[in-house]
């Protein structure tokens, strides 16, 4: 009886962790990519586009899990390199044989200017800033328990990720982060009512349970409300 109910309560949990995931990846997804063109690549309107995008960035990543980064970038400069060198005498020898003034194959991209305006690197620079500062404000008000409840929740956090860390390392945390932000907005758009059923289920047990512990907490260190 007691192991059917964990087997519930682990499902119940994982199903609302995948839902909260969801609509957070996706939320996120739509905030921290403002591009059109990134938009549809994660949510397949071009399936071609999408399956090219999401076939390349996953090599990547297996590629960087078997070998290391400066062996992995090494290869791909070396790549791009013999593609280029093989080209650039393809049609050297395509001009000499018609006898064809063409010139560099090259040419207009080797004239495109590349460099970055001062206005564009600031514009860029200053943006960072911000988040930046809002981050440094953000982790002076954890680690200097500036509110009890928000530093326990990190702590929390930071303890589950111990059990993370200890089965996975950072490239397969990427590779399935990759994965999931191909897969995850287009079921969630299918699933969007279901998916929101959970979430707003799993919302308002964590409030409760937030609730719960303010109340057992000492009144200097309760949340205040009017701050």
């Amino acid at each position: 009886m007691r192991s059917a109910k964990r087997v519930s309560g682990l499902s119940f949990c994982c199903c609302t962790f995948y839902a909260i995931f969801a609509k957070a990846l996706v939320e996120g997804s739509h905030h921290l990519v403002e591009l059109r063109i990134s938009k549809d690549l994660i949510h397949w309107r071009d399936p071609k586009k999408s399956g090219v995008a999401f076939g390349l960035s996953l090599l990547m990543l297996l590629s960087l899990a078997a070998f290391s980064i400066i062996s992995v970038v090494s290869y791909l400069l070396l790549a791009l390199l013999c593609v280029t060198i093989t080209f650039r005498i393809y049609k050297s020898v395509v001009q000499a044989v018609q006898k064809s003034n063409e010139g560099h194959p090259f040419k207009a991209l080797i004239d495109k200017d590349v460099s970055i305006a001062p206005e564009t690197f600031r514009k860029h620079v200053d943006a960072s800033l911000t988040y930046i500062n809002r981050a440094l404000k953000q982790m002076s008000h954890l680690f200097l328990v500036e509110d009890l409840v928000d530093s326990l929740k990190l702590a929390v956090v930071m303890w589950l990720l111990t059990y993370v860390g200890a089965v996975f390392n950072g490239i397969t945390i990427l590779i399935l982060a990759d994965i999931l932000l191909f897969t995850v907005p287009p079921i969630y758009e299918k699933n969007k009512t279901q998916i929101d059923q959970y979430i707003d289920l799993a919302r308002t047990q964590v409030n409760n349970t937030i609730a719960k512990l303010q109340e057992k907490l000492p009144g200097a260190m309760k949340r205040s409300k009017t701050e």
